[in-house]
């Protein structure tokens, strides 16, 4: 999910009417005036005249039917609709009176200050909204906590996927994700929109760092995020340390054709998958799969991309959201998917027709909640003309609405429908950060080490060079703070800089090695990518896999005049460094480590061993990509799996 800048022109024009919203006041009003009064008990009270759906000993399905029974046309739509914050924020009444079913943040929406009290004050206002309709129906807020809460400013920032598909360590996830699903719903929102249980197969893709790698077996294992957002045991999703989580994209969004999107300048992402069914339930359908059925996902979110599949000839491709075959047929009734499907930002505007076409042909598809996020009365009324008229059953719509209450039932959202607050003072604490310092170190990947040049002893005279060495905003790359994140001094945290200078106080830093280079022992130069998120970021979008021409040259000139010369590479895909590797001691695949460089120094003087394991193939060339283990011919410079190890020291 994101904030996208392509569809600005076509959201202003669909923008709220406000005859919509006076029309859709009017009629819950003179609902509400027809319903006893018994019906209208505030969430939480149980009186001997609250209604079955009211009784938290009852089972979730039981009170589920008696709510959705009691409901109108125009509640239930309510329901399966999403707005964006910034969308009500001036006027929040409007979650009353379109019966709002969800609100989220996009990357980068935040209250102002941009502080866990201020999220919880806003989340519990929006909630207060929802309570005041006629059925009390709670609110669910969704947020991208996709490496931490990252809309959070002082939260803890994690590794991004594919630096987590490096340590190889499905445990460290869980607990990632546990201290993630703690510090988000601390501070208001229920719900995350992650993870990615995406296969990257082109790391050209502007998402390739959100995937946890291009082996479907490795996101298979790495899912225990799921477990770490939602519990694994009946009752752990309305614990205060937990969130409904939602697995995305269904399916492929990893595997389209270069050069096929058909979004704005993007060439991978939001293209089309040209596949083969035994292909694509292989590779891309997997992990949907072992989601499901071994972790009980509770939300899903459908690609952009499309389908073209090969066996009924190319040139026919199926967006994901108007997919019906794959989101009814395979995902809910083959595969058993029992929780509901959230559509990405504005993602039904990119099918064909007009809008009433758009709605009606998603519905029927399988979607049950849509992210309209500037568009929310004019979905919910072109919604209910679609009922009305016979073209969307009502079973679709009580299917939908079915699935999204008993999300919210078993959140415990009816009993306790405002923010716990009780974990608020951990964001950012420091056992939290200890384990994304603990992941930053597992994620490094040691792609060589000449002559034992790792791991550093204090001792040497170390000379660190290179733009990102002391940058946490490029070291922490997109999704974090704003959807494309952004260079400089952005969060709180430890640059790698900041963690060598803890085991050697006396480094020298030359960010451009302008630096004389006299005398010492070590050269550490630290490069790489700066930030970027999702189709902004592909290849041939502005951007390329090589190196910069300044990190080539501060590469060149540390490692021609210091001895040793150890490069680490900051970057969320694989780069290309076949020219600068000869040139180099030791290389260093850092990712993406997230607020704490201390873990990244950890293992550069040994305090911690080196682990982590490639979680993609390093091409030689940008024009090797896509390259994948198992293809014909395989030859990349490094391949799938490898990583150097080394045994942990004391000095």
């Amino acid at each position: 999910m994101r904030d996208h800048p392509f569809r600005g022109r076509r959201n202003r024009r669909r923008s709220r009417p406000a005859r919509l919203v006076g029309t859709l006041l009017a009629a819950t009003a003179l609902v509400a005036a027809a319903v006893p009064a018994a019906t209208a008990s505030p969430a939480g009270a149980h009186t001997t005249a609250s209604p079955p759906y009211l009784d938290p000993r009852l089972p979730v399905q039981t009170r589920v039917d008696d709510l959705l029974g009691r409901m109108t046309l125009q509640e239930k739509i309510g329901q399966m609709t999403q707005a964006e914050r910034s969308a009500v924020t001036s006027d929040p009444t409007q979650i009353t009176g379109l019966g709002l079913g969800s609100v989220l943040s996009g990357g980068g929406s935040t209250p102002t200050p941009n502080t866990p009290s201020a999220w919880a004050d806003m989340v519990d206002g929006f909630q207060k909204q929802a309570l005041a309709t006629r059925l009390h129906i709670p609110l669910l807020y969704g947020i991208d906590s996709v490496h931490g809460d990252n809309n959070l400013l002082g939260a803890t920032i994690f590794p991004q996927n594919i630096g987590m598909g490096a340590t190889r360590d499905p445990a460290l996830v869980r607990e990632e994700e546990h201290v993630t699903a703690t510090e988000t719903r601390a501070t208001g929102p229920q719900w995350v929109f992650a993870a990615c249980d995406c296969v990257v197969r082109d790391d050209r893709w502007g998402r390739t760092y959100e995937s946890f790698g291009e082996d479907p077996k490795l996101v298979e294992e790495m899912e225990t995020s799921i477990d770490g957002f939602q519990g694994t045991s009946p009752g752990d999703l309305a614990r205060p340390d937990h969130v409904l989580a939602t697995s995305k994209h269904f399916a492929g969004d990893g595997d389209t054709a270069y050069g096929s999107s058909t979004t704005g300048t993007y060439t991978l992402d939001q293209g089309v998958d040209i596949t083969d069914w035994s292909h694509f339930s292989r590779i891309d359908l997997a992990p949907y799969v072992t989601a499901v059925q071994d972790h009980h996902v509770g939300a899903i979110m459908p690609s952009y991309s499309s389908v073209d599949w090969t066996e009924d000839g190319v040139g026919n491709p199926v967006k994901m959201s108007a997919n019906k075959q794959l989101l009814t047929n395979v995902l809910k009734e083959k595969i058993g998917f029992k929780g509901f499907l959230i559509s990405d930002w504005q993602a039904i505007e990119q099918l064909p027709g007009d809008y009433a076409t758009q709605v009606r042909t998603a519905v029927n598809a399988g979607l049950d909640m849509f992210m309209e996020p500037y568009n929310a009365a004019q979905f919910e009324q072109t919604l209910i003309s679609e009922v009305q008229a016979g073209r969307v059953p009502m079973s679709r719509i009580d299917d939908a609405v079915s699935r999204i209450l008993r999300a919210k039932f078993e959140l415990g959202l009816f009993e306790h429908p405002y923010t716990d607050r009780r974990n608020i003072g951990t964001i950012g604490s420091p056992a939290h950060r200890a384990v994304a310092r603990r992941a930053a170190a597992e994620s490094q990947v040691l792609l060589k080490n000449a002559d034992h040049a790792l791991p550093l002893k204090p001792s040497q005279k170390i000379y660190v060079a290179g733009g990102n060495a002391d940058d946490i905003g490029n070291q922490a790359g997109g999704w974090t703070l704003t959807w494309q994140g952004s260079s400089g001094d952005t969060i709180p945290g430890t640059t790698i800089l900041k963690g060598i200078e803890q085991d050697d106080p006396n480094v020298t830093f030359s960010e451009d090695a302008s630096k004389p280079m006299n005398g010492y022992d070590v050269g550490v130069v630290v490069i790489g990518e700066t930030p970027y998120a999702e189709g902004v970021g592909d290849v041939g979008n502005g951007h390329t896999l090589d190196l910069s021409a300044t990190d080539q040259a501060t590469v060149d000139k540390v490692c021609g005049a210091i001895r040793t010369c150890v490069v680490l590479d900051v970057a969320g895909r694989p780069q290309i460094i076949t020219g600068e590797l000869p040139k180099t001691d030791a290389f260093v695949a850092s990712w993406l480590p997230g607020s704490e460089g201390e873990g990244v120094a950890d293992v550069l003087f040994g305090k911690r061993p080196f682990t982590g394991k490639l979680p993609v193939s390093w091409p030689r060339s940008e024009s090797q990509e896509p390259i994948n283990v198992g293809d014909p011919h395989y030859d990349p410079l490094f391949p799938y799996g490898y990583g150097l190890t080394t045994r942990a020291v004391s000095h």
